[in-house]
């Protein structure tokens, strides 16, 4: 074979390198994520508060045993006090999820990878594959190694549930399918708004200050109101037995939730390819 024959053979394989494809964005997005500081230290907090809380919880409770009132005892449920860590993993969770979009706006990093794929969605893609993988994964072994210490702590009265039990492995799986979508809700805000303090007040306001607009509204307003806001229509799906007052059924919530993360990553990608970067 000549030497031109086997530069022309090669053209293609070089070619084909070099093209932008999903999978190639997917791989320099995640060498990104781990290149970044506050990856590693925003999991290890989500890890800690979803092994630690529960763990802790159920530790003081049976400290406490004996001096509970019937009523107490009556609404102790170590499936909810098993998967209770989410409340503090998805503070981390959420701000990492803004991070991680926010982050390249405020460096300008974001200009060079608009420059490498200049369709720009395959990037948003790629992020939301990657961190929503990485979330998972860490959100699903933290949530059963939580789930199972609980039990063994919660045994000395008699109060432990088997995976096996009613509800039991959907709030295990529902916590981490909840912090997940979170997650990826929190990308599109923070895609959206182009600012990491930006982002995260829009993900606080959603999360944590509408439930305590509506607390001061009339309370038959607030019961219709409450159960379709994102943190308790999202929460249901990680929660076996619920607190008196009206309430979505726990996948209806989710799916609801999930509808909000959908509307918030459509309005990103929207934004993402009309505006400049």
């Amino acid at each position: 074979m000549s030497a031109a024959t086997a530069d022309t053979a090669a053209a293609p394989r070089e070619r084909g390198r070099g093209r932008v494809t999903q999978r190639h964005v997917i791989r320099s997005e995640w060498t990104k994520l781990w290149s970044l500081r506050s990856t590693r230290s925003s999991l290890l907090s989500a890890v800690i508060a979803m092994t630690g809380l529960g763990i802790l919880i159920a530790v003081i409770q049976m400290n406490r045993w004996a001096r509970l009132d019937p009523l107490e005892r009556a609404r102790f449920d170590s499936r909810n006090i098993g998967v209770g860590g989410y409340h503090l993993a998805q503070l981390a969770i959420g701000v990492l999820g803004v991070l991680i979009i926010s982050g390249e706006y405020s460096t300008g990093m974001i200009r060079s990878s608009f420059m490498a794929v200049p369709h720009r969605l395959p990037v948003l893609w790629a992020k939301l594959c990657v961190f929503c993988s990485v979330t998972f994964a860490t959100m699903l072994a933290s949530t059963f190694v939580s789930f199972f210490v609980t039990q063994v702590i919660v045994r000395q009265h008699h109060q432990q549930h088997a995976l096996s039990d009613p509800h039991a492995l959907r709030v295990v799986i529902g916590a981490a399918l909840y912090l997940t979508v979170l997650g990826a809700l929190c990308v599109g805000l923070g895609t959206l708004v182009r600012s990491t303090a930006g982002g995260i007040a829009a993900f606080v306001f959603l999360l944590f200050v509408l439930p305590g607009i509506t607390a001061i509204l009339p309370h038959t307003t607030a019961d219709a109101i409450d159960p379709y806001l994102p943190l308790n229509a999202g929460t249901a799906v990680a929660t076996s037995t619920f607190e008196p007052g009206p309430h979505l059924a726990p996948w209806t919530g989710f799916a609801l939730f999930c509808g909000y993360a959908v509307a918030a990553i459509a309005a990103a990608a929207v934004g993402l390819v009309r505006r400049d970067a």
